[in-house]
């Protein structure tokens, strides 16, 4: 084979060779900018997934302590009903009590 044919032949061997690279470069590149949408939206997802989470376990929270807070008062309420029929069973004692103590005091100044 004559030398300028080979040399032709190199240099498309050559041009062949950069036109590979290039074309891999391109899909390398391609499938680089893919992976990185696939991963932005993989961390959307989950950045979403995670606040919707965070939102209905704090929903939750909020249920639990308004039942919490309904049934203190509703204890508090019960307690206090107790309290009153208590002090009403032992009102007419504590107002005997009183006059008592307070004839004893009048009867010990005179």
């Amino acid at each position: 084979m004559p030398r300028p044919e080979v040399l032709e032949r190199v240099k498309e061997a050559e041009a062949d060779a950069d036109d590979i690279i290039a074309d891999a470069e391109a899909a390398r590149e391609e499938r680089i900018a893919e992976a990185r949408e696939t991963a932005d939206d993989i961390r959307s997802n989950a950045e979403e997934e995670a606040s919707e989470l965070r939102e209905e376990r704090l929903s939750e929270a909020r249920e639990e302590i308004q039942e919490e807070k309904e049934r203190i008062l509703e204890e508090g309420e019960a307690e206090r009903e107790q309290l009153l029929a208590t002090a009403a069973e032992n009102e007419d004692a504590a107002v005997e009590f009183a006059l008592d103590q307070f004839r004893e005091a009048v009867h010990a100044q005179t």
